[in-house]
């Protein structure tokens, strides 16, 4: 392991000019427009895999292609399966980056950049820790396996059924996904939870064309007006979801979980100050921490209709939308929600304008087992990458493929993220820690060897 970990110490700058690779890719999995740019990145991939010693080939979905990767030199030693996406959300709004979106930019120690931290810079240092037991060794102390796909913030099936028609070839021991936040810099954590999610479009349409509010404002519903109401009724006063039914399932904290998350080192002002809000709000009743982790969300994503170019233009729009997702705990069922959801719609629609509700994407919640031998293992490699002991928690996003693993596979992944909370995911100025960067690499190193015990 010496001659690893100075092989990765040496490597240090070349590592970051080749994560600067990647992310000059605008892999944005959403604009059709930039399919050729995704094609790019996974065939990128496939070469890079090949150029440290993996067997790798570009799989062709429907939608944009996954890449998958493999050493297996180490027979009898257990097999590891590593997942990370490629793709990487829209950047806009563009006028709020302080540097190029798709222009990696260095400054406090941090990388600036889409795809920085979500997902590019995470996968990667896996791909790194593995190419630093290739080069200063005979190979890694396991066998390794990867698949990266690019269609992950699009919210699109082909990786889930890739998975199921695939099992024995993504056969494993354990699963390494590190797509999540840790607690906080100098913190080094394991993620054991996340929430689901439905994300749902609801169309409210009113006259065949848009009328002139002068004319015929008075006689017929205004959609963006019976929108807002419809939305107002989606929460009360201290922000429970009114869906019928919508808490039916979920499953309470125990109190050793409270407890637990009470000890973390969470300052609600400092978390009130880093968003610039002049005060925190949620579900009453929750501390802030159990909000975002453990109880399910209703939160409107964007909202459309009528006339917002220069000037002003004195419309009753035709139609006027919204797109609202809801992030589910245990033991939610997505498809239950969608079903509750359009029945309260269509219930708090008036007669006076028409309701179209369309599913966009589903995923289940999930808490995997804290007692795993890979879970400890991973603990244990972060203690000596940080010199300090990790902490566990959950996380409030969702990533629908771990689900996929523990039902098609039979192995719980472990959520190994390098990402720190600040780091504005989906956001402009979305950034990640090189030293987070670094470390990772380390912490991934010595996780093979630990889990080739």
């Amino acid at each position: 392991m010496p001659a690893v970990t100075d092989y990765i110490t040496k490597n240090r700058q070349r590592y970051v000019d080749e994560l600067f690779e990647l992310l000059r890719m605008p892999t944005v999995s959403a604009d059709s427009t930039k399919k050729q740019e995704l094609i790019r990145c996974a065939e990128h991939l496939v070469r890079h895999f090949a150029a440290i010693g993996l067997t790798a080939k570009l799989v062709k979905t429907p939608g944009h292609p996954i890449v998958y990767a493999e050493w297996l030199g180490r027979p009898g030693a257990p097999t590891v399966l590593y997942y990370g996406h490629y793709d990487v959300q829209p950047a806009d709004p563009l006028e709020l980056w302080k540097t190029p979106p798709f222009e990696p930019t260095i400054k406090g120690g941090n990388v600036y950049a889409r795809g920085s931290s979500d997902d590019k810079g995470q996968f990667f240092l896996h791909v790194k820790a593995a190419e630093a037991h290739f080069k200063a060794g005979d190979g890694p102390p396991v066998n390794i396996k990867f698949i990266i796909e690019g269609e992950e913030e699009a919210a699109a099936d082909n990786l889930e059924k890739y998975i199921a028609d695939n099992t024995k070839l993504l056969a494993c021991d354990h699963i390494i996904v590190s797509d999540t936040a840790q607690f906080d810099q100098g913190c080094p954590s394991i993620c054991y939870g996340l929430r689901g999610i439905v994300y749902m479009e609801i169309i409210v349409t009113g006259p065949n064309r848009d009328l002139h509010s002068g004319e015929f404002g008075g006689t017929v519903a205004n959609p963006a007006n019976v929108l807002g109401r419809m939305i107002s009724r989606l929460h009360d006063d201290n922000g429970r979801v009114q869906i019928d039914g919508f808490y039916n399932d979920v499953v309470e904290l125990s109190t050793a979980e409270k407890a637990e998350f009470a000890r973390l080192p969470f300052d609600p002002e400092k978390y009130r100050k880093s968003l610039d809000l002049p005060q925190l709000f949620g579900e009453k009743g929750y501390t802030d921490l159990e909000r975002v982790w453990a109880r399910p969300t209703c939160d409107v994503n964007g909202i459309y209709g009528g006339y917002m170019g220069e000037g002003g233009k004195t419309i009753i729009p035709a139609k006027a939308g919204a797109k609202i997702s809801m992030r589910l705990v245990p033991d939610q069922d997505p498809e239950t929600i969608e079903r509750q959801f359009i029945a309260y719609i269509k219930k708090i629609t008036p007669p006076s304008v028409r309701v179209e509700i369309i599913t966009h994407g589903k995923a289940r919640p999930v808490v995997v087992p804290t007692d795993s031998p890979a879970l400890t293992k991973a603990r244990e490699a972060l203690r000596k990458a940080y010199g300090t002991e990790a902490v566990l928690m959950r996380g409030g996003g969702s990533i629908p493929v771990v689900e996929t693993f523990k039902r098609e596979l039979g192995v719980p992944a472990v959520l190994l993220g390098f990402g720190l909370p600040d780091d504005a995911l989906h956001s402009p100025n979305e950034k990640m820690s090189l030293e987070q960067f670094h470390r990772g690499i380390l912490t991934s190193a010595y996780l093979m060897e630990l889990l080739a015990e």
